[in-house]
C-alpha cells in the first residue's frame, strides 16, 4: 500500500502542474489583442483578384412591407465591382484619397448649417453643372477606390436590381436615369423609368419637393440637385417609385431623385440610399422604428447586412443618440473618451462633445472609412498608442497616416487595445485589425485614425468593420454588436 501513494502523489502534482500551467495560456490580457499579420497581408493579396458577384434577379411580390423588417446582404467594393489597381498599394492610396474627399464633403455640410445658411439661400445653378465648376476635380468613377459599401436593391415595377452605395451621412435617395445627358459608368442597366408602371413626378408645390435643400421647377415637374463636396453630383427629376428589398416586399411611393445628369465618385454604383436622419431619407420614408448594419472587412469576399426594424441582439453595449439642432442628418453618439492599453487617454471631455450651438460631437458614419478625431485629440491617442508599441519597428507615414510599422517577417504581433468609452460607462473594444491596417502587400500596417482640424470626430467603417451597428431611432440608443454579421 504504502508503495502506491508516491504514485498518487506524483498524479495529483502533474494534475494540479498541468491545470495552473493551462489556466495561464488560456488566460487572456485583457490590455492587449493579438493581430494575424500573415491573414491580413493574404487578404490584401485575395482581394486584387476576387470575382464580383453575380447580379441576380429577384422577383417579389407587390405588397406593402413598410411595418416590416427588412433584411438586405451587403458587399464591400472589390467584391462587387472588378477592381482596376494591380497592386494594394495604390488601391490603399485610391481609397485615403477618396476617403478625405468624403469627409471635406461632410464638413462642408456642417459648416453650412453651422453658418446658418438655410434651405432658401441655397439655389439651383443656372445652368448645367460641369467638373470645372466644382471646387474640387471630378475624378472617374471607375478609376476611384472607395470604402463604401453597397446593397442590392429593387427599383420600378415590375422591379429591376440595383447595385446602391449605402451613405448614413446623406439624406436623397437617387438613382440614374435614362434619358443621360450625363452619366457616368456603372455595373448594371440604366433605369429607364418608361418601363416603370409605379414611376410617378412630383410636382413642385408637393410635401416632398418643399423638403429638398435645392429644387427648382421644369414645368410642373419638382426638380433636385445634390452637390457633395468632393466634387460629385446628382441633378434630376424627384419623383415616387416602387423599391423592393430582397425577399422581404416592396415599399410603394418612396420619393427618390431621377439623376439624368450625374458625376463624381460614384464607381460603379446605379445611385445612393440616403440612411441619415432627415424627412427623405430612406429610413424615415419607410419609417423604421430602427436599423442596423454590420459591415464586413473591406478586403474580405464574405457580405455583411443591412437591416430595418430589428432590435438589439444580444451582448451588445449601448450609447445615447444626439441629434443636432442645426442639421438633422447626421447620428451623433455619446463617447466620453479612450483607452489604449487599457489606460485612460488624458483628452478634455469637451473636444468630443456636442454643444448647444451644433459644434463638436461623434457621427458614426459608414461612408466615411478612417475615423476623424480633432487635432488635439488625435495626437493624446497616437501618443499613447506609440507609447505602448516602442518595440514595434516604425517606418515613415502612408498617405494621412503618421503612424506606422513595418511587420514584414512576422505572422502576428501583440498590440495595446484601443477602446471607445462610451457614456453610460460602457466600452467598445476594438479588434486589432480595426485600427492597425495593412497599407501594402509587404508588411506595412499603420494606425487607421487620423486628425481633423475641425471639431467634429467621425467613427469610420474601418473601426466599425465586423461589429453590428443599432441605431434605435424610437429610443434614441446606437448599439454595438461585436462579431454579428
Amino acid at each position: 500500500m504504502a508503495s502506491t501513494i508516491p504514485f498518487f502523489l506524483f498524479t495529483f502534482t502533474l494534475l494540479l502542474f498541468s491545470s495552473l500551467t493551462l489556466s495561464r495560456a488560456t488566460s487572456i490580457d485583457p490590455t492587449t489583442f493579438v493581430l494575424d499579420i500573415s491573414s491580413a497581408l493574404q487578404q490584401t493579396l485575395n482581394i486584387l483578384s476576387v470575382e464580383p458577384f453575380a447580379q441576380e434577379t429577384v422577383f417579389l411580390p407587390s405588397v406593402n412591407s413598410s411595418s416590416s423588417s427588412f433584411s438586405l446582404p451587403l458587399h464591400s467594393r472589390e467584391t462587387v465591382f472588378k477592381t482596376q489597381h494591380k497592386d494594394y498599394k495604390s488601391l490603399v492610396h485610391s481609397r485615403l484619397a477618396r476617403d478625405s474627399a468624403r469627409v471635406n464633403s461632410i464638413l462642408t455640410k456642417l459648416q453650412l448649417a453651422l453658418n446658418g445658411i438655410s434651405r432658401q439661400d441655397l439655389k439651383p445653378l443656372d445652368n448645367q453643372i460641369l467638373p470645372e465648376d466644382l471646387s474640387t476635380p471630378v475624378v472617374s468613377g471607375t478609376s476611384q477606390g472607395s470604402g463604401e459599401y453597397f446593397s442590392r436593391v429593387g427599383v420600378g415595377s415590375p422591379t429591376k436590381q440595383f447595385y446602391m452605395v449605402l451613405d448614413t451621412g446623406s439624406d436623397i435617395n437617387w438613382i440614374q436615369c435614362e434619358p443621360c445627358s450625363e452619366c457616368y459608368q456603372q455595373s448594371d442597366p440604366i433605369y429607364n423609368p418608361k418601363l416603370s408602371s409605379s414611376y410617378r413626378s412630383l410636382g413642385c408645390n408637393s410635401a416632398q419637393c418643399g423638403l429638398l435643400d435645392v429644387s427648382q421647377c421644369s414645368g410642373s415637374t419638382c426638380q433636385y440637385q445634390v452637390s457633395y463636396g468632393d466634387g460629385s453630383y446628382t441633378v434630376g427629376d424627384f419623383v415616387t417609385e416602387t423599391v423592393s428589398f430582397g425577399k422581404s416586399g416592396t415599399v410603394p411611393n418612396v420619393a427618390i431623385g431621377c439623376g439624368h445628369t450625374n458625376e463624381g465618385l460614384f464607381t460603379g454604383a446605379a445611385g445612393l440610399l440616403g440612411l441619415g436622419g432627415g424627412m427623405l431619407s430612406l429610413t424615415k420614408q419607410v419609417k423604421a422604428t430602427s436599423f442596423s448594419y454590420c459591415l464586413v472587412d473591406r478586403d474580405s469576399a464574405s457580405s455583411g447586412s443591412l437591416e430595418f426594424n430589428s432590435p438589439f441582439p444580444a451582448g451588445s453595449v449601448s450609447a445615447p443618440l444626439f441629434r443636432s439642432k442645426k442639421i438633422d442628418t447626421f447620428y451623433y453618439v455619446g463617447l466620453t473618451g479612450f483607452t489604449v492599453g487599457g489606460q485612460m487617454v488624458q483628452i478634455p471631455p469637451s473636444l468630443i462633445e456636442l454643444d448647444q450651438a451644433g459644434n463638436g460631437g461623434v457621427i458614426v458614419d459608414c461612408g466615411t472609412s478612417i475615423t476623424r478625431l480633432p487635432t488635439q485629440a488625435y495626437n493624446a491617442l497616437r501618443d499613447s498608442f506609440r507609447q505602448k508599441t516602442g518595440t514595434l519597428k516604425s517606418t515613415s507615414g502612408v498617405a494621412l497616416f503618421d503612424t506606422c510599422y513595418d511587420l514584414s517577417g512576422l505572422s502576428s504581433v501583440k498590440v495595446p487595445t484601443v477602446s471607445f468609452l462610451l457614456s453610460g460607462g460602457k466600452s467598445l473594444n476594438l479588434p486589432a485589425k480595426n485600427f492597425l491596417i495593412p497599407v501594402d502587400s509587404a508588411g506595412t500596417f499603420c494606425f487607421a485614425f487620423a486628425p481633423t482640424p475641425v471639431s467634429m470626430s467621425i467613427i469610420g467603417n474601418v473601426q466599425q468593420q465586423g461589429i453590428r451597428v443599432n441605431y434605435d431611432l424610437a429610443n434614441n440608443r446606437v448599439g454595438f454588436t461585436p462579431n454579428n454579421c
